[in-house]
């Protein structure tokens, strides 16, 4: 069986080389970038199946990086590794398609079982709805597969992290859609910092859905949330 092929964009030099040793001591394939730019080429020439990205880095951020490596592949799984805490930093690294965000100092332990989820996750494309789906909500319309919100004043397009909340809220219309397992499904835990983050999409969400006055997302306490419409 071929090797899990890993790209590490890490710019210091000791870190990246200890995360190197420890992740192929468990049989994984490593590719190490010290900045960005180095990172994005790696990208295009050793077709990796899993990033590990620093977010500050030289020549290319790591968010800059996610973005350019988002235009030409949606599926890959990219985990973020950063000492910032803020959740804005984190709102932001999930909306360019980031799939999990691990501050620095971590495990090395943490790291494997975070690369392991999401290499057993399935594919965006696995888990996309039939393509004929089509959700209504009051005035709009909202198409998952393209990620696009329409209403008659405006059409947006969503980030995919929206998109995805936005769906399973619709998945769930009239019904209350549980605040832990989306969590999982969509962060890949339900840990507290996760739902901080959960909480602030659906404030841009509900943003997104004002201008129909009868579609109203409402908290359920406790439990999770509730598409009325």
């Amino acid at each position: 069986m071929a090797k899990v092929k890993i790209l590490l964009a890490e710019d210091e030099l000791l870190l990246a080389r200890i995360t190197k040793d420890s992740l192929e001591s468990r049989g994984y394939d490593v590719v190490h970038a010290a900045n960005g730019r180095q990172a994005l080429e790696l990208f295009a020439t050793q077709v990796p199946d899993i990033l590990v990205l620093d977010v500050m880095m030289p020549q290319m951020d790591g968010f800059s990086l996610a973005a350019e490596i988002r235009r030409h592949n949606p599926a890959v799984p990219i985990i973020f590794l950063t000492a910032r805490s803020q959740v804005e930093d984190v709102v932001k690294g999930f909306e360019l398609g980031g799939n999990d965000y691990l501050r620095k100092p971590f495990s090395m332990e943490e790291l494997i079982v975070r690369i392991k989820a999401l290499l057993q996750r399935p594919s965006p494309t696995d888990m996309q709805p039939p393509a004929e789906q089509i959700y209504r909500i009051g005035e709009y319309t909202f198409d998952p597969i393209k990620q696009l919100l329409t209403h008659p004043r405006e059409q947006l397009t969503l980030p995919h992290r929206e998109s995805e909340l936005l769906r399973h809220l619709c998945m769930h219309r009239n019904a209350v859609l549980e605040r832990s397992p989306a969590l999982k499904e969509l962060w890949g835990d339900d840990s507290i910092f996760n739902a901080r983050s959960m909480d602030v999409y659906i404030t841009k969400i509900r943003r997104h859905l004002q201008h129909d006055p009868s579609v109203q997302i409402i908290n359920v306490r406790g439990i999770g949330y509730k598409l009325i419409c």
